[in-house]
């Protein structure tokens, strides 16, 4: 569930907050538009980060929270990411560049679930399982 504090879909700024639980899957994804990249600070929770290449191997991971060591990750463009949330409630606020164009906003990672697949449950808990 997002909350944005940008005034329409069409503002050259996405700023939102996005609220998620434990079963949040957010399936990984790119964005290939140079303007889409994207920066995440969390707020409340424990979130993590994961980001992939393109066979859908995790090259990176970052834990981020309010208090924490990291408390924000940046994913540039191009780059396959997922974020999970590790603990209920959890919050993060996410810039990136607009206008918001759902129809072509995101790549999907073919290797992936798709949301709502039987099999996404067990990938988002692998996901989850490399923050421990």
């Amino acid at each position: 569930m997002n909350l944005n504090f940008h005034d329409r879909d069409e503002h050259p700024a996405n700023r939102l907050l996005n609220a998620m639980e434990t079963d949040s899957y957010v399936r990984p994804h790119r964005h290939l538009r140079p303007d889409k990249e994207e920066t995440f600070v969390a707020v409340r929770g424990a979130l993590g980060v994961v980001l992939f290449d393109g066979d859908g191997n995790v090259t990176q991971t970052a834990l981020i929270r309010p208090n924490g060591e990291l408390i924000g990750a940046h994913v540039p463009c191009g780059t396959f990411h997922s974020i999970v949330a590790l603990e209920p409630g959890s919050v993060f606020f996410e810039v990136k560049g607009g206008p918001y164009q759902p129809t072509i906003e995101k790549e999907w990672a073919q290797w992936s679930p798709p949301e709502g697949d039987a099999a996404a449950p067990a990938y988002l808990a692998k996901l989850r399982a490399l923050f421990g």
